[in-house]
């Protein structure tokens, strides 16, 4: 895929920070020494970290150089670098290794969640915060317009641009971590985000769950794709009390501890 984009990124940063918040404070450890941010993005899950922990060694790593580029501005004084959660391995095994919202592109997670929980060192723990929204209209929406034409040839099978069936339901993550764990937390919350209007919608998720499906089009079907893509969920977020429209946004958590 293209690089992402920052700027559209952060748009919702609010929005966007409120559930790595709400992991990172499920978290049981006092003071660990080196902390792997995977997937950190522009950095804002990175600075929570950092203000938790302010005495450890916090690394952010991600496959995104514009996204790096940005944590490395505002937080300056941390350490980031271009890594692959799904082939990455430390240099030392860490006490904390948080993916905020970025396994959910990741596929084989009964052979990834596994790897990932054996990197840590003991007493360490793995903290997940996945979107579980692929049933949702917003994301049902986008494989219902790509697969119709014209924009059906170029982006292919709709359902593996929709990353379908690469997650597990929670009592599946428990199930494949707790015989390797010292304790496993695993939770699925539903925000809903009160949102200005069908265009809001539409650029939330255009920052991220619509990339795969805009990737692979020109400027000028790019356009009509958002077009039908509006059209849809106009009619799928009707109008709330004062006019605004409600974004339900799934997510699904898990915190995983490694025996000591």
């Amino acid at each position: 895929m293209a690089d992402w984009n920052p700027a559209l990124y952060t748009r919702f940063e609010d929005e966007r920070t409120r559930p790595a918040a709400e992991l990172l404070a499920r978290v049981p450890l006092e003071a660990p020494r080196l902390v792997y941010d995977l997937g950190c993005g522009p950095g804002n899950s990175t600075a929570l970290i950092a203000a938790r922990f302010p005495k450890a060694e916090v690394i952010g790593l991600d496959t995104s150089p514009a996204m790096l580029e940005r944590a490395r501005s505002r937080l300056p004084g941390l350490a980031f670098a271009l890594a692959d959660a799904a082939t990455w391995i430390p240099e030392r095994a860490p006490d904390m290794i948080y993916a905020n919202a970025v396994l959910q592109w990741l596929p084989d997670h009964p052979v990834l969640l596994p790897r990932l929980l054996g990197l840590l060192a003991p007493g360490g723990v793995l903290a997940v915060q996945m979107p579980d929204n692929l049933a949702e209209p917003s994301h049902r929406l986008m494989r219902e317009v790509a697969g119709a034409d014209p924009w059906a040839g170029a982006i292919g099978d709709p359902a593996v641009a929709g990353r379908l069936g690469r997650m597990l339901d929670p009592a599946g993550y428990y199930d494949l971590l707790a015989p390797l764990a010292a304790e496993v937390d695993v939770w699925r919350t539903a925000y809903h985000h009160p949102m200005a209007d069908t265009a809001a919608i539409v650029e939330w998720v255009r920052a991220t769950g619509l990339r795969p499906f805009l990737d692979p089009l020109d400027s000028e079907d790019t356009a009509a794709f958002l077009a039908a893509y509006a059209t849809a969920i106009d009619a799928a977020y009707p109008p709330r009390a004062g006019g605004r429209r409600l974004l339900a946004f799934p997510r699904v958590f898990i915190v995983a501890r490694r025996a000591d």
